[in-house]
């Protein structure tokens, strides 16, 4: 989930060569709107989407019971570490600086995925 469509499109284009199935949304109300919010083997997050934060979306979905695997990613600089601590701390699998490794982004996520 990026407010950004040429990333979402990147990652989903990056999942689909992994062979893995991908949807995009702009915010964290689109996706809480959608019929899809219940098929979500993993999220990929910004910090920073339109509305709902990506953290604040984590949070919400942890407080229903939706235990879903999060990997976030982020152009906010992290210089003091307090950032990844945050998102680790409420069960982030990581926290990706933009530009993200591509490689590092689909280990993360396969983990995940083998893991659920």
């Amino acid at each position: 989930m990026d407010d950004e469509l040429s990333l979402r499109e990147a990652l989903k284009g990056l999942l689909g060569s992994a062979g893995l199935r991908a949807i995009t949304f702009g915010s964290a109300e689109e996706f809480l709107e959608s019929s899809h919010r219940d098929q979500v083997a993993c999220l990929i997050l910004d910090m920073q989407l339109p509305g709902m934060t990506g953290l604040e979306l984590q949070r919400h979905l942890a407080a229903t019971g939706q235990d879903v695997p999060v990997a976030f990613v982020t152009s906010q600089e992290d210089r003091d570490g307090q950032l990844r601590a945050q998102t680790l701390q409420a069960g982030a699998l990581a926290l990706f600086p933009k530009p993200f490794s591509d490689d590092e982004l689909l280990t993360v996520i396969k983990k995940a995925l083998e893991s659920s």
